[in-house]
Order: structure tokens, then sequence, then C-alpha cells
């Protein structure tokens, strides 16, 4: 699979999101966070802004649900073109249910845990999920800084994955950057989001292709 870029539309201009994603061609999805101003202190995007996305980019969408009751709401982003959906542990009553549903539907299922939730009482739902989500700010708002805290749980969770013989994607979310994606990837990851670091660039694209290369050579270098 190697190594995947996934910027965050959360830090592009709201207001030409066609022309933003249009600016990193080299990505290999698009993610797009979902907060409700209940699971998290923001509100942004919902499902027909992830149909919009779906129309205008040539890139999968990576929805990222911040959001109360996903049980109840996953599909509905499944539905709206989004070819992986991510939910919360912390807001899924039946996390094994749910991440079958969205695989039912055709979409890739993953599951996010925030940067206080431990990964090892979760290590048997592993091998039903297609990517497992760490993230490495709390959720909420883009452009914070990388919590280093966080690497631990990186490295248990590829050990599990390992140790189960899973192909499960390992994607880190938040603070990533030219000065941390090594220490993430080192730890295990392969998914990196990206959000500030790529769409504040003078070149979006071209940050795509060092965050790249940055994680890439960490492969390199351990062969």
């Amino acid at each position: 699979m190697g190594i995947q870029i996934t910027p965050s539309i959360l830090n592009a201009d709201f207001a030409n999101l066609g022309a933003e994603v249009a600016r990193i061609p080299g990505a290999d999805w698009v993610h797009v966070d979902v907060m409700d101003n209940h699971f998290v202190p923001n509100l942004t995007f919902g499902p027909t802004m992830v149909e919009a996305l779906v129309r205008a980019s040539e890139r999968p969408i990576d929805a990222h649900l911040m959001i109360t009751d996903a049980d109840r709401h996953a599909a509905e982003y499944v539905e709206a073109g989004a070819g992986s959906v991510t939910f919360h542990v912390e807001a899924a009553a039946a996390p094994v249910r749910l991440a079958r549903e969205i695989r039912k539907q055709g979409a890739r299922a993953s599951m996010a845990l925030k940067p206080a939730t431990p990964i090892e009482p979760y290590e048997d739902l592993l091998a039903e999920l297609d990517m497992v989500l760490i993230m490495t700010v709390e959720p909420g708002f883009g452009g914070q800084s990388f919590l280093d805290l966080c690497l631990p749980k990186i490295r248990t969770a590829r050990a599990l994955m390992d140790k189960h013989g899973l192909e499960t994607w390992l994607q880190v979310d938040g603070g990533v950057s030219l000065e941390t994606i090594e220490r993430c990837a080192e730890a295990g990851a392969d998914v990196f989001v990206a959000g500030s670091a790529v769409f504040s660039a003078d070149d979006p694209d071209a940050m795509v292709a060092a965050l790249r290369a940055k994680a890439e050579a960490v492969g390199t270098q351990s062969l």
C-alpha cells in the first residue's frame, strides 16, 4: 500500500473548495472533517458538502465524523459518496456493527481514537476495520500542535496489527508537518492527514510531495 497523504480541507478556503482540491492533484485522498458542535466544539460540513466534493474532486473522499450518534448518521456519508468513513469509538454504541454496515455499503470503515483513548481495549475490533485513526491533537480545530504523547499509542496500534497479521491502514491526524511526519512514520503510521501544513504552503501539491518523501525516507532507512 505504501505511504498515503490525505490533505484536510479544514484549512482550505471554504468559499472555493473545488479550486482548493484542484491544487492537490498529488494527494491520495481528500480528508473532510465533519463536526457537529456537540462531539467537538466546532461546526463544519455535512453530507451535502461531501456529495459536492465528490463531484468536484478526482481524489476519493475520506470523511472523518466527529459527531455524536455516529451509528445513526455514518450511512449518510457513504450514500454521499465518501470512499472511507471514520467514526469515533467514543461516539459509537456498536462499533463492530457500524464498521460492518459501512463496509456492506461499499466504503472503507475506519475507527478514530482521541488522544486519551487507549487502543488496547479494541484489539479484537481491528480485524473489522480497514483503517484506524490515531488523533494526535484534541479533535475540533485545525492548526494545533502535534502531541508527542500519542507516539506510543501509534506504536502499540501497529504492533497489534502486526500481531494479528492485519493489513489495516494506520492514519494519524493533527499537527502533521515536515517537522513531525517522520516521527509518525517511525512509529508505524502509513496514512497522514495534513491540513495547515498543506494549505498554508505556497504550493500545496509540492508540500504533499515533500511530506510523502519525508515519510517514505523513514521506510528506506529501516531497510
